[in-house]
């Protein structure tokens, strides 16, 4: 039995009683001088954001769409040694040699040579930009103990491609730096900023110090205007106003307006894109506008009510549609008429504190931001207060939390 380990990432991990636990990430592996390596297990990625070690001796099938394995799971956090292997992210888009010809790995096949007893078999290979494949045995192919200057991410990514942005950024932290920046590079804009978005401010500083200015400065454009504000805190001024002046006016304009407040403040951790439509819209439009794929559940909860202009910040403030409201009322119902009037907004220097009491009070997901002109400039979600509330390294402390 051969199973080829790039079709891995994302496969559900299952528990004896049949629960999922997680999720494959990567598979670990042993080098051998003059043999084939000894697969070690998987890296399997648990809620919330911890990654753990599943021996191959407890893994008692692979297919369908699933592993399952039996026994306890060791609940520690995975880490890497010296003298092992991360076969996708380390493995795939080698540079390697077949006889005299240079060829790049794609993919490799692990094969079951005993119970329990799992070898990487086969590589994937492919040469040139035509990419016509070719796979071999495992002693046929040289050069995969060679440091590598610029290996290459296309078929990292393509293995990963189903991931989500959040578990793409756990198993991006977790690769050495230069892994890291060979990925970031090769990332479309778009991609690499949503998972930047998701990766401790130390790994956000260092990919983006990576990339040539220009290229940063669209990489922060895909970003939401709030992720994009916490990230330029971070870095030394001058280097944020450089990119700053290099993004296009409209994407920089709102993300100077939230640098303007306090990180701590409402103002501060808002984002400035919320849903804002005029009294004249129908409930129609406004529940076609929350379907947007993009919106996070909390900006998705609530529409917020303004005069024109609807881009913050906006004309006046008129109140907030709950997402649930909006459920119950007729199609052609004009949102001045579904407008919550006990929801308060709050004003741009109340304290991360004064927002959390704000929100548990009402039990809300978002609150409204007005400004001392009544204009809305944003709205605070309760993932943005969570998000700074929370230790500086709590992406990467999430690992090692009790149970």
């Amino acid at each position: 039995m051969k199973i080829f380990v790039a079709r891995l990432p994302g496969t559900p991990v299952f528990d004896p009683a049949g629960d999922q636990i997680g999720r494959v990430r990567d598979i670990v592996a042993g080098l051998r001088i003059g043999r084939r390596p000894a697969v070690h297990g998987f890296v399997v990625e648990m809620q919330p954001r911890r990654a753990v070690f599943l021996p191959i001796t407890r893994v008692r099938g692979i297919e369908a769409g699933s592993v399952v394995f039996t026994g306890r799971l060791n609940m520690r956090r995975f880490e890497q040694r010296a003298t092992e292997t991360l076969v996708i992210g380390q493995m795939l888009d080698l540079r390697v040699h077949l006889g005299e010809q240079p060829m790049t790995v794609y993919d490799v096949a692990m094969a079951e040579t005993k119970p329990s007893t799992w070898e990487i078999a086969k590589v994937a290979l492919y040469k040139g930009r035509r990419r016509e494949p070719r796979i071999v045995d495992w002693e046929e192919v040289s050069g995969f103990d060679t440091l590598q200057k610029d290996q290459g991410a296309a078929g990292l990514i393509a293995a990963f491609e189903s991931l989500r942005a959040a578990d793409m950024a756990s198993a991006l932290h977790d690769l050495p730096s230069k892994r890291r920046v060979e990925i970031a590079a090769a990332l479309n804009d778009t991609r690499l900023a949503d998972v930047l978005e998701e990766l401790p401010p130390d790994d956000q500083i260092g990919i983006l110090g990576t990339l040539a200015p220009e290229r940063a400065a669209d990489v922060l454009e895909e970003m939401g205007p709030d992720d994009a504000a916490d990230l330029l805190h971070d870095l030394p001024e001058d280097k944020a106003a450089e990119l700053l002046a290099l993004m296009e006016p409209d994407e920089a304009e709102p993300v100077r307006r939230l640098l303007t407040y306090p990180e701590d403040s409402a103002g501060g951790v808002m984002t400035s894109e919320p849903v804002v439509l005029p009294p004249s819209a129908s409930v129609a439009d406004a529940l076609a506008h929350l379907r947007q794929q993009d919106l996070t559940p909390a900006v998705a909860a609530q529409v917020y009510v303004t005069r024109p202009p609807t881009e913050t910040p906006s004309g006046a403030y008129l109140g907030v549609a709950h997402f649930q409201r909006l459920l119950r009322e007729p199609p052609s119902t004009l949102l001045g008429g579904v407008i919550d009037p006990s929801i308060t907004p709050i004003r741009p220097e109340f304290t991360l504190r004064q927002v959390t009491y704000y929100l548990a009070n009402y039990n809300l997901l978002a609150a409204p931001v007005v400004d001392e002109l009544g204009r809305l400039v944003g709205a605070v979600t309760v993932d943005d207060v969570l998000d700074h509330l929370l230790p500086e390294d709590w992406r990467e402390r999430a690992d090692d939390r009790d149970d």
